[in-house]
């Protein structure tokens, strides 16, 4: 089996690459542009493996996915690379619009080509794996789930931008055959992870005794699962999913932002103990705009049809999360010194709020 990823040098792409490249035995190619998000450090372990390449390349270059593809010659193409911080498609939307719509749209237009020229019995066996985002359904109230079949509503310029790459890759199906399928997923969380998202930033913050934000009063829900639950399950819908489907991938733990920050705090103060209790750092800051109040993924389908079932619940993957960031110092100090500081992303300034066009 011979799969190209695109993002595989991000969070979620990473792992898996590692799983596809350790568990599966694939030859894997992995594309990756290596912005700010990207980094070859969370492949250490597999980088010398004789399975693996890496291919530093934009998916907005049609020319130059056609030639990797044509070079590699893949059976599957899994495509992960995106923009992804809500935060940060707040006050840079054209990047998002760029990557993940003009991005997939070349991908798509690269694929289509390369499987049309396939043999008839590679053409048949070919498939392409949109990865995509819970986030594309908009909000949910107290009550229910997203389903497939749930409308899409996004809120913020990064779920919009998700939204039209989706609609893109069940476009390219339905009108020109291309063997697609559909994953949107619930917010991941787990070793490797970019220092702005929530988790991690508390993490770090918490380790050097730094404010702990915390938007709004923390009420807004999101269903955390496990990076590596993750990982699997994107083999299983890339290898057994129906074409044209999508398939929520979700780890049925829906937490409270401040409850999960309140664990994060536990765990250190039983890993890392300061003079105070780490929940001291708490700080509440101004609300994001267009915060969606609560996700929830139902991912009967995928475990119906398919046969997936989390590994890990919150509880524990959390705790592995936490041990991970204190015992890999290595991997997360160049991005904090270099990259990410922690500083507060998206705020929009009053006179970018009421600039005409």
């Amino acid at each position: 089996m011979r799969i190209l990823v695109t993002g595989g040098a991000g969070f979620i792409g990473s792992a898996l690459v590692r799983h596809l490249v350790k568990n599966v035995g694939a030859d894997v190619l992995n594309v990756d542009k290596l912005t700010y998000a990207g980094n070859l450090a969370s492949l250490k372990e597999i980088e010398g493996a004789s399975n693996y390449r890496f291919l530093k390349a934009d998916i907005c270059d049609l020319a130059k996915m056609s030639e990797a593809m044509n070079g590699f010659q893949p059976d599957r193409i899994m495509h992960l690379a995106a923009e992804s911080h809500v935060d940060r498609s707040i006050s840079g939307a054209g990047d998002f619009v760029q990557t993940n719509v003009m991005g997939t749209f070349s991908l798509l237009e690269a694929a289509r080509h390369y499987w049309n020229g396939l043999p008839a019995d590679r053409k048949e066996t070919f498939r392409f794996l949109h990865v995509s985002t819970d986030e594309v359904y908009g909000s949910l109230g107290d009550q229910g789930l997203f389903e497939e079949a749930t409308a899409y509503d996004p809120s913020s310029p990064y779920s919009a931008s998700k939204a039209a790459s989706d609609h893109l890759a069940i476009a390219w199906y339905r009108t020109y055959g291309l063997p697609v399928v559909l994953s949107n997923c619930s917010n991941n969380y787990g070793p490797y992870h970019f220092p702005e998202k929530l988790i991690p930033l508390i993490i770090l913050n918490a380790m050097d005794g730094k404010p702990l934000p915390v938007y709004g009063q923390g009420v807004n829900i999101r269903d955390w699962l496990y990076v590596e639950d993750h990982a699997l399950a994107l083999d299983l819908i890339a290898s057994r999913g129906r074409l044209g489907e999508k398939y929520n991938v979700g780890g049925r733990n829906e937490r409270r932002n401040i409850d999960v920050v309140h664990r994060i705090c536990a765990l250190m103060d039983e890993l890392r103990p300061k003079a105070k209790p780490h929940a001291d750092l708490i700080t509440f800051v101004t609300d994001r705009p267009g915060h969606d109040a609560r996700y929830a993924i139902d991912a009967t389908k995928l475990e119906t049809e398919l046969g997936w079932e989390a590994q890990e619940n919150f509880d524990s993957g959390i705790a592995w999360t936490v041990r991970w960031y204190l015992e890999n110092e290595w991997w997360w100090q160049p991005l904090r010194q270099r990259v990410y500081s922690g500083e507060r992303l998206g705020v929009l300034k009053k006179a970018e709020q009421c600039a005409l066009p």
